[in-house]
């Protein structure tokens, strides 16, 4: 079986000591940063070696981030150990229940509607959107130390609080130089206790979406990590080890499919919700599902692959195991998954999102496959 995003921090966990799978076979160490570079793809860093010649050397295995391949899902299976299955961070967005019906609540920024919409921590909790245990309270209960080397505005967001569940010393960490800081003020200590630290960097996932992946601008990006990532390497104890690996990777847009400007995939839709490369389909009337679904699947015949939610989930898209309703109900009765080089954008909700050239969420290797970088090895 490959391993998945959802596989480090159980193998982060026996390392430790803990009685759960080291599946990655990873080498007891005093301390364990992961470094989490939002973007960083396999096939991406695959291709482009010259420019990090660092984190290639260092590439242990590949990962499968899992479906949809999106940073709140992502993160999500990352802290949770677990898949969208289990943990529900099923997309970018979707449906939760509301007074009236459901709503549509955006993960990555925990808000109502939109990305721009109401803050959504007071209605929808993140501690009950999602339930489950973090692997980040495990490694506390184990008398672990936790850390976050991110930034500050992830400190008390939506999905920091839903995903990771556990306090910890932070770290403020804005740029690469903030994030080296952080990590050697995390590995280099006198004290025989075992720390863990949680780090992120955004800035590739920024480029990539604006500019394209491997544009010029990407390229910088990756070339300014792989630079940062060396020099960390210099100052690093061998009491800790660092792990790197991404969040999905990326596809440059190709044809653009405006869902607002064809009526035709409105009728008897309460709700579209989901990114560009996957989308929920909610509908008014369940019953319209087989008339709704023709429909969906003559107008994207050559952009997406469209299933009703119970096939997907028979196809485990979500994870190998059944969701909990609730979870369940999450998921559109309908999924369009993009193919190819296709988008599938909404401009009237998503103004930003639909301008963006560079996508991720499905199948394509390009956005599946994530490196596992470990040093040492």
């Amino acid at each position: 079986m490959p391993h998945t995003l959802a596989d480090v921090l159980p193998s982060v966990a026996a390392s430790f000591g803990m009685a759960v799978d080291n599946s990655l076979g990873l080498v007891p160490r005093r301390d364990v940063v992961v470094l989490l570079i939002d973007g960083l793809g396999a096939e991406l860093l695959a291709r482009n070696r010259a420019v990090a010649p660092t984190l290639s050397a260092h590439v242990a295995t590949t990962l499968i981030a899992g479906f949809p391949a999106t940073t709140a899902a992502s993160i999500a299976s990352l802290a949770i150990g677990a898949p969208c299955a289990t943990h529900g961070i099923i997309g970018y967005s979707f449906a939760v229940p509301a007074p009236g019906g459901p709503r549509l609540l955006n993960a990555l920024r925990w808000r109502t509607d939109s990305a721009t919409g109401p803050d959504a921590r007071g209605d929808h909790p993140p501690e009950t959107v999602q339930r489950s245990t973090s692997r980040l309270e495990d490694l506390a209960a184990h008398g672990v130390a936790v850390h976050y080397v991110i930034p500050e505005y992830q400190r008390s967001s939506g999905l920091t609080r839903a995903v990771f569940r556990t306090a910890g010393t932070v770290h403020p960490a804005a740029d690469l130089e903030q994030v080296r800081a952080g990590i050697l003020a995390v590995a280099q200590h006198p004290d025989a206790e075992s720390r863990f630290a949680y780090a992120y960097f955004a800035d590739l996932d920024a480029a990539g979406h604006l500019h394209g992946p491997e544009s010029p601008q990407w390229l910088a990006v990756l070339a300014d990590i792989d630079a940062a990532v060396a020099d960390l390497l210099t100052d690093l104890p061998s009491t800790c080890t660092l792990l790197i690996t991404g969040d999905h990777g990326m596809i440059r847009a190709g044809e653009v499919v405006d869902l607002d400007a064809r009526g035709d995939l409105h009728r008897n839709v309460r709700m579209i919700a989901g990114e560009a490369r996957v989308r929920h389909v909610h509908l008014d009337n369940p019953a319209a599902l087989d008339d709704v679904l023709a429909v969906w699947r003559a107008e994207l015949a050559t952009h997406a692959r469209v299933v009703p939610r119970e096939q997907a989930l028979d196809e485990h898209w979500f994870g190998p195991t059944a969701p909990a309703p609730d979870i369940a109900a999450r998921v559109g009765d309908l999924i369009a998954v993009a193919e190819g080089r296709s988008v599938l954008v909404c401009p009237e909700r998503e103004p930003l999102e639909s301008t963006l050239v560079g996508h991720h969420g499905a199948w394509t290797p390009d956005e599946q496959l994530v490196p596992l970088v470990v040093t040492p090895n």
